[in-house]
């Protein structure tokens, strides 16, 4: 990893990411997993790093009554070789979640742009319409036709007072 990777690595805030991107949902969740995962690999390579690798086998030949048994540890620590992995695997899992990272991020940026277009459609209508006290009691009927209907049906059956009026304004009645 380069030195600007490190550095732009230990600075991240996670959280700022997620709340800043406004990521939900699965993106969210694979995100926060992906950063435990990676800290958790660090933690464990860093305590790996800090152990000694050599071994003093004069020590233990000067400690020990038996050498031959120091010798032969010695010789197959000499011959030993790692065991290679292949992570060809590992990789096609990496690739498959990048890949589901990708479509959960263009659906993320699809719900994003979709809800700032209908905001923007919003902001709009809310700045082209006309002042409250311009409006007429038609133009609030047609633009909410229940409203019209309920007042129709409180006329016909004799309720005057809207609920909870009262209690609001208080009552205005001189008698």
């Amino acid at each position: 990893m380069s030195s600007v990777a490190k550095a732009v690595s230990t600075k991240l805030d996670w959280t700022k990411v997620i709340t800043s991107l406004g990521l939900t949902g699965s993106t969210a969740a694979s995100l926060t997993a992906f950063k435990k995962r990676h800290d958790e690999a660090k933690k464990e390579s860093l305590a790996l790093a800090q152990q000694p690798t050599e071994v003093d086998f004069a020590h233990y030949r000067s400690v020990l009554k038996n050498a031959k048994v120091v010798d032969e540890i010695e010789k197959a620590v000499a011959a030993f070789k790692p065991v290679t992995y292949d992570v060809s695997k590992n990789l096609k899992n990496i690739e498959v979640f990048e890949q589901k990272a990708i479509e959960n991020a263009k659906l993320t940026e699809k719900s994003v742009l979709d809800e700032i277009a209908q905001l923007q459609t919003t902001l709009k209508d809310i700045e082209s319409a006309r002042p409250f006290d311009q409006l007429t009691v038609d133009d609030v009927a047609k633009a909410r036709p229940d409203l019209d209907e309920k007042v129709t049906y409180m006329v016909k059956n004799g309720k005057w007072e809207v609920p909870g009026y009262k209690e609001k304004f208080g009552d205005l009645t001189v008698m």
